[in-house]
């Protein structure tokens, strides 16, 4: 009754504004493929149907990859989010963020999706150094002459950073440090940073391992109170080099990230995406496996940290791939491809 009446509520706004302002092409980005406002998804499904509006789906996730979190323990909401996620309609077609995902749209579904990458914009200025991050160092109470690795991403258990505590530790190098930038918000109870903290302890690295995030906003926004904040470019302008060990991610923001940062990156070979749609591509980085760090490779990472020149190699020609597959020109094309797809399967 609930899910019905709001539904229709919604419903009804949409199908004026289709009518009002003459939409000639609907994009639903993401609320036709992850059932978290379940009154949208019916809305747009039932106002695409009725309509045959060409239609694209952004779908960045599904509910079937995040385990038990949109199960109900009622087979009714269950059925209903298998009729209505994702949107099935004649005339909508699939935008998905990994080859991954396409693949399971057509497994399941058998319906087609175009592949289109998270990207960024290659032509602003991100990660450089300026008269405001220059004094960053001393924020986190260490020295510009220390080498810092930056973990830039949210304290979840799937981003691996317990493999980079490890490294420092592997490094044996008091003037290595890591910094991780991100809060532990989404970590349910905690639990994943006491296991951080407890890991630091073990390996006697406190000194070296720094949880910045209260320095740290996305844009560098600062407080009311005078309290500096830096922002992501900050943290990239002063990274050596960046750890990026998930175990899972729908794409990779922050890999693509430090590309654009002109950052060398460690990586774990996280599922299901790295090597079918990032690595595939030829970046050079120091990837492990199974987030398990091999003699070899805290060789190979360190002598890209101790070597400036290698590292600058290495981040110029990662960046100039980053620009080839995931700037604003691919993204230009893919909607290119995608908006003419949406108009023909419409019959538009």
């Amino acid at each position: 009754e609930h899910l019905n009446l709001y539904s229709k509520v919604i419903y009804k706004k949409i199908m004026n504004w289709i009518q009002e302002r003459k939409i000639e092409l609907l994009i639903s980005e993401n609320a036709s493929a992850l059932p978290s406002h379940l009154e949208m998804g019916m809305a747009i499904n039932k106002a695409v149907h009725k309509t045959g509006i060409p239609t694209i789906t952004h779908d960045h996730d599904f509910a079937w990859e995040r385990g038990d979190r949109y199960l109900s323990p009622h087979k009714e909401i269950n059925d209903f989010i298998s009729e209505v996620f994702p949107l099935r309609a004649p005339s909508s077609v699939h935008a998905v963020i990994n080859t991954h995902a396409a693949n399971t749209l057509k497994d399941r579904f058998g319906r087609e999706a175009i592949n289109v990458p998270n990207v960024m914009d290659f032509d602003q200025s991100f990660g450089f150094e300026n008269q405001k991050n220059e004094n960053l160092a001393e924020h986190m109470g260490f020295s510009n002459t220390d080498l810092f690795l930056f973990q830039i991403t949210r304290i979840v258990r799937r981003k691996g950073i317990e493999s980079a505590i490890r490294l420092i530790h592997e490094l044996n190098d008091k003037k290595i440090k890591l910094i991780i930038t991100g809060n532990y918000a989404d970590d349910a109870g905690s639990a994943y940073y006491n296991e951080l903290v407890n890991q630091i302890h073990e390996l006697k690295v406190g000194e070296q391992v720094s949880f910045a995030y209260h320095l740290f906003h996305n844009k560098g926004l600062s407080s009311g109170n005078g309290e500096v904040r830096f922002s992501l470019s900050d943290a990239y302008a002063r990274a050596t080099a960046c750890t990026y060990f998930s175990t899972y991610e729908g794409f990779g923001n922050a890999f693509v990230e430090a590309v654009l940062a002109r950052r060398p990156i460690f990586v774990n070979n996280y599922e299901p995406v790295y090597l079918p749609d990032i690595g595939s591509k030829g970046f050079r980085t120091v990837m492990i496996e199974n987030g398990e760090l091999t003699d070899r490779a805290v060789q190979e990472m360190a002598d890209i940290i101790y070597n400036p020149s290698l590292a600058t190699e290495i981040a110029e020609y990662n960046y100039q791939l980053g620009k080839k597959y995931f700037s604003y020109d691919t993204l230009r094309e893919k909607l290119e491809e995608l908006i003419a797809l949406a108009m023909a399967t419409a019959g538009a």
